[in-house]
């Protein structure tokens, strides 16, 4: 049986992935956006309802990941406030005008966040150069890299992410997501040896994710 974390984009996904069997939710807002700050009130009322680990995404808006000081700051702020409600984890990823890993930036939230950990999100499939990127995100202190092996999906990407297990050697989880689904789960996981998979589990336009194929997930 796969690891599953659900990314889940609103409370009744998270619902539906806590009771079919997800080990993990990333909470988030803005769906068409790739995923946003979910707001406080929504991940309080998530929190009362779900005893599994739940990680709360913070990005202040969809597009790049360089952001401004004045968004920088808001990370900062919207972390230290949903840290206050018992959460257990965060999702976030910084780059420079570059498209490198921003390590002094990455590194202040990570240090904010303690002694909670952070996955670097998929703004890792963003960044230039594969094992470069993998090592400055080891030296930031994430626990957790979300990827699709810098590809468009986790299918063009297994190549990458079959290296990028094996350069981590268990120095970081690598997190497999990006296009991820029952139909490809097994093939993806015999091929790069990953233990942990992410999905948002949306099979139709209703933006919720599916019950039958959070357990699909499961199963595989």
């Amino acid at each position: 049986m796969s690891k599953i974390e659900i990314a889940c984009f609103n409370p009744e996904s998270a619902f539906t992935a806590f009771e079919n069997g997800a080990d993990r939710i990333e909470l988030c807002d803005g769906l068409h956006e790739g995923g946003t700050t979910p707001d406080f009130e929504t991940t309080k009322q998530v929190r009362e309802k779900i005893n599994i680990p739940i990680f709360v995404m913070i990005r202040p808006r969809g597009g790049d990941f360089n952001y401004s000081d004045a968004e920088f700051e808001q990370m900062k702020a919207e972390l230290i406030e949903l840290e206050s409600l018992n959460i257990d984890g965060f999702v976030f990823g910084i780059l420079d005008e570059n498209n490198e890993i921003n390590i002094s930036r990455n590194k202040a939230l990570v240090e904010l966040a303690k002694p909670l950990p952070c996955t670097f999100h998929r703004a890792f499939d963003k960044a230039e150069g594969l094992e470069n990127s993998l090592e400055k995100v080891i030296e930031c202190g994430f626990k957790t890299i979300l990827t699709s092996g810098q590809k468009p999906n986790v299918s063009e990407g297994q190549e990458n992410l079959k290296k990028l297990v094996e350069l981590s050697n268990g120095r970081i989880e690598i997190l497999v997501g990006g296009g991820l689904r029952s139909t490809n789960i097994k093939e993806i996981r015999e091929f790069t040896n990953a233990g942990y998979f992410h999905s948002s589990a949306i099979t139709d336009s209703s933006g919720l994710a599916s019950a039958d194929e959070v357990l699909a997930l499961k199963k595989k």
